[in-house]
């Protein structure tokens, strides 16, 4: 559905977007994550046409956004970090407005308004100026617009920001059934909320592509848990004695638990955590020893992305300083 190629955009000698390539399918919902100034906007706003670029290609469904402007950005609905309102007008105005500009027309466009309005749940503010309503319910507008026209391809940037937790539910759900029939791309500071709803997840870090893969391939591929925390009743000497004949471990520390227990925090270079948490299992069990809990320390996404980003930054770093010694 969409496909970007080598796409560059410069300010001056500033690199915003560095030769970014990938290609996102249809009909599902993907998370495009990254710092502050990674180029996430950037690459929005090229992707709808609102920014040219210096170099490279947007596809969408085909048609290129730069050389076929108009076909492919009928087949994209577009709510940017900062939702475009007239502000005088009502949410019934101003979406019979932008419906128009998309080439809407008579009952088709009273009947989308509706549609959109329902989606978004805001019949009830139609008739209100949106300036007079809350953040929440202008960002609901903003997402309405985008809607109009049923386009293939829907893109939100920051589609929860101000919205309070019941509305945020909502939006998500939203999203979710949108990414049934729509290709759907989220931008989002919320990790956990990108973590929930997307398939599919891009992270860029100063303008380039660092990983585009599902959230729990991430996870297994970058950040496999390496810690273990067990519970016994054993004593200090006796769990020594016990985990000296368990391989894998790197480091281990003892702490008093509650109920006279012993709490042992394990670190592991194992390549398969869970094989050896079955022998920690049965070499507690052969001694005829009590392993009352057993806790392996999971990866977040949160987690995953200060990974990528950092070890990008010291790449990008450690090249900087070569280039520079040469």
């Amino acid at each position: 559905m969409i496909t970007v190629e080598h796409l560059t955009k410069c300010y001056g000698d500033f690199v915003a977007v560095d030769d970014l390539s990938f290609e996102i399918g249809e009909g599902h919902v993907y998370g495009f994550l990254g710092p502050n100034g990674a180029g996430k906007s950037t690459t929005m706003n090229i992707m709808t046409g609102c920014l040219s670029a210096t170099a490279g290609h947007v596809r969408i469904d085909g048609h290129d956004i730069f050389d076929e402007p108009n076909q492919a950005k009928a087949l994209i609905g577009y709510l940017p970090e900062q939702p475009p309102l007239y502000m005088n007008e009502t949410p019934t105005e101003y979406l019979r407005f932008v419906g128009e500009a998309k080439g809407l027309r008579g009952e088709e466009l009273t009947r989308q308004i509706e549609s959109v309005m329902e989606q978004t749940k805001i019949q009830d503010m139609r008739n209100r100026c949106i300036n007079a309503l809350s953040k929440g319910y202008k960002q609901r507008v903003g997402i309405a617009q985008a809607l109009l026209g049923n386009p293939k391809v829907i893109i939100l940037d920051e589609p929860t920001v101000g919205l309070d937790p019941i509305q945020i539910i909502e939006i998500r759900d939203l999203i979710r059934q949108l990414g049934q029939s729509h290709t759907v791309i989220l931008s989002s500071h919320i990790l956990s909320e990108v973590q929930t709803m997307c398939e599919k997840i891009l992270i860029i870090a100063k303008g380039k592509l660092i990983a585009f893969d599902a959230p729990e391939n991430l996870e297994r591929r970058l950040l496999a848990p390496s810690e273990i925390t067990l519970t016994t009743e054993a004593d200090e000497q006796t769990a020594q004695e016990i985990l000296a004949g368990v391989d894998g471990i790197t480091e281990t520390k003892f702490s008093a638990g509650p109920d006279s227990l012993l709490t042992i925090h394990l670190r592991t270079d194992a390549h398969d955590i869970y094989h050896l948490s079955k022998a920690l299992f049965f070499a507690f069990a052969q001694k005829n020893t009590a392993l009352l809990e057993m806790a392996l320390k999971k990866a977040n996404l949160e987690d995953i992305f200060l990974e990528l980003t950092e070890s990008s930054e010291e790449s990008k770093s450690s090249a900087e300083a070569k280039g520079a010694k040469s």
